[in-house]
């Protein structure tokens, strides 16, 4: 058998006891934090010759420059095939209509006669954005990082994604022509954990240090963002994908064990799901991703992602028991394909991103349905959200209150202030009553 089987019929537990019972892969970011420790030190204290070292050791090349210039962007551009310019340009299109709705728009609140409240938002000043480059290279989380910065309005956007054997130390050619299709001419050839602390201690003479960071990774990258979180903000911890179908017996296996097979297809250590109350189903799936992985071209990295403790088929006694299961593992992508799909997605609570029914795939999200592919992984999705604009804009309020407002209102901050023991802060209320 493919991938485990865990049967929960019969059993109502907590969500705790759900939790535990379908784990993830057994590789903690706290263990990932304690070996990347070295590697942002190095950063840090080493500079560009450092991070040229730790290229040659982790990407197997030594590039002969970190930053690209702008004729390299050009030509990668230039020599781009047409039919993946045409299809680039599709989904970068589809993703602007999507995050231009996510504008937030300011807003003004009169919380007293002549006191006055303002909503305001603005950009992140200087943001850093990883896109991966290890095992594959994605040319869609350029997308997925620059649109929404863009649209949020921040001023200065950098990019850091590995350097590549087969494109002589530079990062992946498609990579490049998209950072020249969509306006970005400051990218460095940085991977991994040491691109995420070149982005938050800054390098001298190469790269400014940044406010926020932002796009997905491995476990590394993943662990360097929560290493480094409070130096610089970041969107959530995007580590190894997930994909998680809520099925029942209305579902076609073959599709099922498909999009099982497309996100495994990314990483050993990424995760597969599936639960169900269709005992059948199951049956029929087991079959499909016997028949379909025989017939793909990464299968032993598709092979190791679906036997590892991280993957599983989850029998359930019914779809709300499943709701549960969801909201507890709270995954990165989740496909409900039920007879009533519309219905039990507003039941779920926690999630990353939801794909209903058969013509709306996680592989459709990946690349061109034009949301956010850049998404909590890890149980995250129960208190972080996908990148969208909002990420990259904070909201600040504005006071303004006239003198009427504020007399009306100064004892009470005063008595507060006093019932906290900050008699200063009350003195700066009543020192304006003086003449």
């Amino acid at each position: 058998m493919l991938i485990r089987e865990l049967d929960l019929i019969g059993k109502k537990l907590t969500k705790a006891e759900y939790k535990k019972l379908v784990p993830r892969a057994n590789h903690s970011i706290e263990s990932a934090m304690e070996e990347i420790a070295p590697i942002l030190k190095r950063v840090k204290d080493g500079g560009q010759a450092e991070l040229i070292k730790l290229a040659t050791e982790f990407d197997g090349v030594t590039p002969k420059f970190i930053a690209i210039s702008p004729a390299e962007l050009k030509n990668a551009l230039t020599k781009l095939d047409p039919q993946i310019r045409k299809s680039l340009e599709v989904a970068i299109e589809q993703v602007k209509k999507y995050h231009l709705t996510q504008v937030p728009a300011d807003t003004s609140t009169s919380v007293i006669a002549g006191g006055n409240i303002d909503r305001t938002f603005r950009a992140v000043d200087r943001v850093g954005l990883y896109v991966p480059g290890g095992i594959a290279s994605y040319p869609s989380s350029v997308i997925m990082n620059v649109v929404p910065a863009q649209i949020a309005g921040v001023s200065s956007i950098a990019l850091a994604s590995p350097p590549q054997k087969e494109n002589n130390g530079l990062p992946n050619s498609i990579i490049l022509a998209t950072c020249e299709l969509l306006g970005i001419n400051e990218v460095y050839a940085v991977g991994g954990a040491q691109a995420i602390a070149m982005f938050a201690y800054g390098v001298k003479d190469l790269c400014e240090s940044v406010d926020l960071v932002t796009g997905p990774g491995n476990i590394y990258v993943a662990a360097a963002k929560r290493s480094l979180r409070g130096l610089i903000g970041i969107d959530s911890e995007a580590g190894p994908t997930e994909i998680a179908v809520l099925a029942d017996e209305s579902a076609i296996a073959s599709d099922v064990a498909a999009d099982l097979i497309s996100q495994a297809e990314h990483d050993e250590m990424a995760a597969a799901l599936l639960v169900t109350d269709s005992k059948d189903l199951i049956t029929k799936v087991h079959a499909q991703l016997e028949i379909q992985l025989g017939k793909t071209k990464h299968q032993e990295r598709i092979k190791a992602a679906l036997s590892g403790m991280q993957s599983a088929i989850v029998l359930v006694d019914s779809i709300d028991q499943g709701v549960d299961v969801i909201n507890a593992y709270a995954p990165e992508h989740l496909e409900i394909i039920v007879k009533n799909s519309k219905q039990v997605s507003a039941k779920i609570r926690n999630a990353g991103a939801i794909f209903l029914d058969r013509f709306s795939p996680v592989s459709l999200g990946d690349y061109a349905a034009g949301s956010n592919h850049v998404l909590p992984t890890g149980g995250c999705a129960c208190h972080s959200s996908g990148l969208s604009v909002n990420t990259f804009m904070r909201n600040i309020s504005v006071i303004t209150y006239d003198q009427a407002a504020f007399n009306k209102v100064a004892n009470d901050v005063i008595t507060l202030a006093n019932a906290e023991d900050l008699p200063a802060h009350g003195a700066a209320i009543s020192i304006r009553f003086e003449k």
